[in-house]
């Protein structure tokens, strides 16, 4: 439970998962435990964990959950970041309402104690291992609703490595939109000379240039010179939409940071970016079709698809096979797989690093087959 409750604080059990392996993400039907208001436009939400389940629910601090439940008698799903901390025993995610959106909307105004969601088993790659013992120095830079993984990153480096500081720079619009404000203030209390915060709002002065705005590149590389230990940094966390992400990666960059040091999680695209997957588009490529396996669980489901038809993962749903997948757009990862056998082509790629796309991973909301014969894993 986080501090400021007002009830008595229960030792829970760990929910650290400490396995270096990914497991296969799947829904179980999950109770609301708490909804609490964290800001006009955002609530944190909290599930009852059956013991039966504690161990499948195990997570990494920076991993999400994808919600799904039905809406106007529409399937509707949607990932969201783990907020909580693993050591507190504790499964909360923060769901910020975004103009239309169906389920933000949902949980913002209607989702209650005791409701029942389907919630996928943690998954995400934007994480660390923090070790006790070692003494280091981390920096994030979060915008909006992008504090949400960070928050779980914090208070798990802090916790975990009793002698490591971080520093937060988190840009809102104003004061009042700062998710998870007062727990930050007590964050900051408890660990007075490791938790360093400055709030960059772009639409309330602070008295300070540095401070008011939007983050950008020449912002960060002002942080950098003023607050940050380039050689004593382990890692950087960005998280929030992509203009922002993009800005800080230069401005790190310019500064001469290891690439290996940054990782980042996506939110939202930019409007007007489209990450297209490089192709030798000069040569006018034939419809090629593919007798495609895919493979959830050991379980193999088979297909006859055209290359320039619907995506791999859209014709696995129509015959039936019961596979992960949340935004259908590029951007959350849960529709990872690898191709064990043939090669597959994706459109647009905003989740998966180099290496995991050299190792035949794909997104298979994104992927057409251009074999003759395809086997993709869900299960690697």
């Amino acid at each position: 439970m986080l501090k400021f409750f007002s009830k008595k604080k229960e030792t829970k059990e760990s929910l650290l998962d400490s396995s270096a392996e990914r497991h296969t993400p799947h829904f179980h039907k999950l109770s609301v435990s708490d909804v609490r208001r964290e800001t006009e436009d955002c609530v944190s939400v909290a599930f009852d964990l059956p013991s039966d389940l504690q161990d499948k629910y195990r997570f990494k601090p920076g991993q999400y959950l994808t919600l799904r439940t039905e809406i106007d008698g529409n399937d509707v799903r949607r990932s969201y970041s783990i907020c909580s901390c693993p050591q507190d025993g504790e499964l909360r995610v923060a769901i910020k309402r975004v103009d239309g959106g169906v389920f933000s909307t949902y949980a913002n105004k209607t989702l209650k104690v005791g409701d029942e969601l389907d919630v996928m088993t943690p998954i995400g790659n934007f994480t660390s291992e923090f070790v006790a013992g070692q003494t280091n120095q981390y920096v994030a830079i979060a915008a909006g609703s992008g504090i949400t993984p960070i928050m779980s990153l914090i208070k798990t480096a802090l916790q975990t490595e009793e002698n490591s500081k971080f520093i937060l720079i988190y840009g809102n619009r104003n004061s009042a939109s700062v998710i998870f404000k007062d727990e930050i203030e007590d964050l900051k209390d408890k660990y007075m000379n490791r938790l360093e915060v400055h709030h960059v709002l772009s639409r309330e002065d602070q008295g300070s240039d540095l401070m008011k705005g939007r983050i950008d590149a020449e912002k960060v590389e002002a942080f950098a010179e003023k607050f940050f230990d380039l050689d004593k940094t382990a890692g950087y966390f960005l998280c929030g939409p992509e203009e922002i992400i993009r800005a800080s990666e230069k401005a790190l960059s310019n500064l001469g940071v290891n690439k290996d040091l940054i990782h980042f999680e996506l939110f939202t695209p930019a409007a007007d970016s489209a990450k297209k997957v490089e192709t030798n588009d000069t040569v006018e490529k034939k419809n090629v079709h593919s007798n495609v396996t895919v493979i959830l669980d050991g379980d193999e489901t088979h297909m006859e698809m055209d290359s320039k038809g619907k995506t791999i993962l859209d014709s696995a749903l129509d015959a039936g096979a019961d596979v992960p997948f949340a935004c259908k757009g590029a951007v959350c990862c849960t529709c990872r797989a690898k191709v064990l056998e043939g090669s597959a082509e994706m459109e647009m790629n905003y989740a998966l690093t180099d290496e995991e796309v050299e190792e035949g991973y794909i997104l298979t909301c994104q992927s057409h087959p251009t074999a003759e014969k395809v086997v993709v894993s869900f299960d690697e």
